[in-house]
């Protein structure tokens, strides 16, 4: 009976993997960034981040962060040494100051946000409190807008609170359905729209929201098929276009929506070869439109292309 269930799995994982593939027309696999510059595995990378002022790209692997040129040259890594210890999500402002979302650890054992320069220098950590909730808040998934301020998605919370750079509350964003306050498990800024996305995993929902606070619309369909959302994890945006890109942990895909909500296309696809994902677990995009995943299961970074640059 277990050899059975050992070829049934496998059979599953097949019909799985070859179910979506690449979105014929739409996008295309460029590369797949596997190791760091001393040539060691990138175990497990759990969050990326495009930072659009200095085009780099940031890589959450373990206890690390690491830089990269946009076209894939390290720049820079920093860990524990640093005070990264358990790095959930990672921002970038303007003025160059990283701001990473950290786990709690035997040694600190409070979640909170901690703080770098500009030089990489660990300046503070912030305890983000001052509304109602707070005490049980834990930092999940962070992103900045143009004006500096951080909005913060927390684990099993309703809603996301904004803000300044010093910790100070400025308000909190939170979305109803049903007459009830949804969980918002992450957040993107579209630094060129002003725009806030939140999504909701257990809603299968992306909340959005004008740089004031108001509701425009959201989209996004619950289910385990094709145009659907069964787990999604994250959500980013193209701000040149504002395209929506929301990944599904479960059915190993990304989803593109335009910017009205409207669902276009989906690639991926469970597998191991370049070009397929297997529980992938954020995403970002960049300056140029590449849309930049953390394939965790697979331990690498893969980066796809939109065809006619995303236009």
């Amino acid at each position: 009976m277990k050899h059975k269930t050992i070829i049934i799995v496998a059979a599953l994982s097949l019909l799985l993997s070859s179910t979506v593939a690449l979105a014929d027309g739409e996008v295309s696999y460029e590369y797949s960034r596997t190791k760091d510059e001393y040539g060691n595995r990138l175990v497990s990378p759990t969050g990326v981040l495009a930072e659009p002022v200095m085009s780099e790209i940031y890589v959450l692997s373990m206890s690390r962060v690491f830089i990269f040129t946009d076209d894939y040259y390290q720049l820079y890594s920093f860990g524990k040494g640093r005070g990264v210890e358990s790095p959930l999500s990672v921002a970038v402002d303007r003025e160059g100051y990283v701001y990473i979302a950290q786990a709690p650890t035997e040694e600190k054992r409070k979640q909170r946000v901690s703080v770098f320069n500009p030089i990489f220098q660990w300046e503070r950590d912030i305890i983000v409190k001052g509304f109602e909730g707070d005490e049980d808040f834990t930092p999940n998934r962070l992103a900045v807008d143009e004006k500096g301020r951080i909005y913060v998605a927390g684990q099993n919370f309703p809603g996301v609170p904004v803000m300044d750079r010093e910790g100070k509350i400025l308000e909190v964003i939170q979305p109803e359905e049903g007459g009830e306050k949804v969980t918002i498990d992450d957040v993107a800024v579209d630094r060129g729209s002003g725009r806030v996305y939140l999504l909701s995993t257990a809603k299968s929902r992306v909340f959005v929201f004008d740089e004031n606070g108001e509701m425009l619309f959201k989209f996004g369909q619950k289910g385990g098929s094709s145009t659907k959302l069964s787990r999604p994890m994250a959500v980013d945006v193209d701000m040149r276009t504002g395209r929506a890109y929301v990944l599904d942990y479960m059915r190993h895909t990304v989803l593109a929506y335009d910017n009205t909500g409207k669902y276009m296309f989906e690639f991926g696809g469970m597998g191991w070869s370049p070009g397929w994902l297997q529980y992938p677990i954020d995403l970002t995009v960049d300056s140029s439109g590449r849309v930049i995943i953390a394939d965790t299961f697979n331990n690498r970074v893969e980066v796809f292309k939109p065809a006619g640059g995303g236009e």
